[in-house]
């Protein structure tokens, strides 16, 4: 059965925690990319959601990183934290058009983060999701929602990002919606309950528990477990690419779930 790609990473690479635990003692802080790179298959940037980046730097971390490497984008957050999402055009525009090309093939998903207290209309995101260009210079985008607000549970929502195909971001968390319910031609996943008491961030039963997810949502089926709004209709059988992120909770333990699930997935993991 053929699979699309599964990428593994963590929410960026400079945190204080992760030297002379991650990095190795004495690690130069200017080679932390190059560091967990080689260790992981994607990093999702937290940095672009707070401001714009230069495209000299997109540049940089393109060069700093192994070809099969991919970066996920958190899209400027003064497209996404509105009352009315239509009125975001603007900070759109100048987001798309920053410099993030500059990844090339390296440039993963957007992420385009709503407000917790942002509730579903289903006139304003269809004018929103409208804004979500297909392309950027040549490179075609893939634009993921992570939608914060219970409102969002509803059929209605699902038939509306699979209009678009937007992804909605599945994030395992107690304090966010659940939704694992499939609505673009990639998943894209954040877990949030890694634990300072486990040297790998999770139980060593639940990493080949993700990893069987992964392998099914890879190869355009759905797993069991998870938390739907919908029946599970069996999948499409087309194969997907798989983002997983472990971000916040312990974030300290994050590196080391990364590559524990890596490890699940059957891929080789340098140590």
């Amino acid at each position: 059965m053929s699979e699309g790609k599964i990428r593994v990473g963590i929410g960026g690479w400079n945190f204080e925690p992760w030297r002379d635990n991650f990095y190795p003692k004495g690690w130069p802080q200017a080679r932390e990319l190059a560091y967990a790179s080689q260790r992981l298959t994607a990093i999702e940037i937290n940095s672009t959601y707070y401001g714009a980046q230069k495209p000299a730097t997109f540049a940089k971390w393109r060069h700093e990183t192994p070809d099969s490497f991919v970066f996920s984008l958190k899209a400027i957050r003064f497209a996404t934290q509105r009352r009315v999402l239509a009125e975001g055009a603007e900070s759109i525009r100048r987001f798309i058009d920053s410099g993030i090309a500059e990844l090339g093939d390296k440039l993963g998903p957007i992420v385009w983060q709503l407000a917790p207290s942002h509730k579903f209309d289903a006139a304003d995101l269809t004018a929103f999701l409208e804004l979500l260009p297909p392309s950027v210079d040549g490179l075609a985008l893939r634009h993921a929602l992570d939608v914060r607000h219970d409102s969002f549970q509803c059929a209605d929502y699902l038939a509306l990002a699979r209009q678009f195909n937007v992804a909605t971001v599945f994030t395992e968390s107690d304090d966010h919606p659940p939704i694992a319910d499939v609505t673009g031609d990639f998943v894209y996943t954040r877990i949030m309950r890694t634990h300072t008491d486990e040297p790998l961030g999770c139980k060593p039963d639940v990493f080949p528990q993700l990893a069987a997810a992964a392998h099914a949502w890879a190869a355009g089926s759905e797993p069991e477990g998870v938390p739907r709004i919908e029946p599970s209709t069996g999948g499409t059988g087309r194969p997907r690419d798989v983002f997983v992120y472990f971000i916040s909770g312990a974030k300290e333990r994050a590196p080391h779930a990364a590559m524990a699930l890596r490890r699940a997935l059957g891929e080789a993991v340098e140590a």
